[in-house]
């Protein structure tokens, strides 16, 4: 779908009207795709509206098009561009990785000197970091603000992340650092040449990632029989 005539701008105290749209929006996509998501409330998204902390992309007659927002955590030291979201009917149309310029160039703004980082479970939101300069990393890097992961227990995945002692789960963390990063055409580059193989990879890490949840809970189900017969 053409996007030439969307508006995408920094969110103003107006657009409140359009959180529940959003929340809305973000449950039944994640739904769609079976896999996790921080459920965020209607409340929360309206707050990063009213703070100024997120884009929102609009038809010119006002329609709802798109959305994302900011999270600081670890006293400013890491940014979090999380929620991006794109109505059904203007998906594959190019106005997410415009709403991920929006939001990165946003956040540049607000905490010049901020780590930003991701976590998601698409390859085409790791191409849109890619081209932004994000590399992909390892949990270890990102932000360790018990308040971030605590976001992550409304996600379908959150057993598996907490088994792993936060250190892996079934998205890729991607991260961009204002002190030591590649050029965006260089990680662009890259991307363009891995991506066959990044593919693969999570595929292969989300299988075994099932597989180690499925035993791990086969096991605490014994522990659980075993416990039961010997303290009757």
């Amino acid at each position: 779908m053409e996007n030439l005539s969307i508006i995408i701008r920094a969110a103003i105290s107006t657009d409140v009207q359009y959180a529940t749209t959003i929340t809305a929006e973000m449950e039944s996509s994640a739904m769609a795709r079976g896999t996790g998501i921080a459920k965020r409330s209607s409340d929360y998204i309206a707050q990063k509206i009213a703070e100024g902390k997120a884009v929102i992309a609009l038809t010119p007659d006002g329609n709802w098009v798109g959305f994302c927002y900011i999270e600081a955590w670890g006293h400013d030291g890491f940014v979090a561009n999380s929620g991006l979201i794109v109505a059904p009917a203007y998906r594959k149309s190019g106005v997410a990785k415009k709403i991920k310029e929006k939001i990165f160039q946003l956040s540049r703004e607000k905490y010049p000197a901020a780590k930003i980082f991701g976590l998601t479970t698409g390859l085409a939101v790791m191409k849109i970091n890619s081209d932004l300069g994000y590399e992909p990393v390892t949990y270890s890097e990102l932000t360790d603000d018990d308040q971030f992961w605590a976001g992550c227990k409304s996600c379908v995945n959150y057993d598996i992340l907490m088994s792993k002692d936060r250190k892996n789960c079934m998205c890729t963390a991607m991260l961009y650092d204002p002190k030591d990063h590649y050029e965006p055409a260089e990680t662009a580059e890259e991307f363009k040449k891995q991506s066959k193989t990044f593919e693969r990879f999570m595929r292969i890490k989300q299988s075994k990632l099932i597989k180690y949840l499925k035993r791990s809970q086969k096991n605490e189900g014994r522990k659980k029989l075993l416990h039961y017969f010997f303290n009757f």
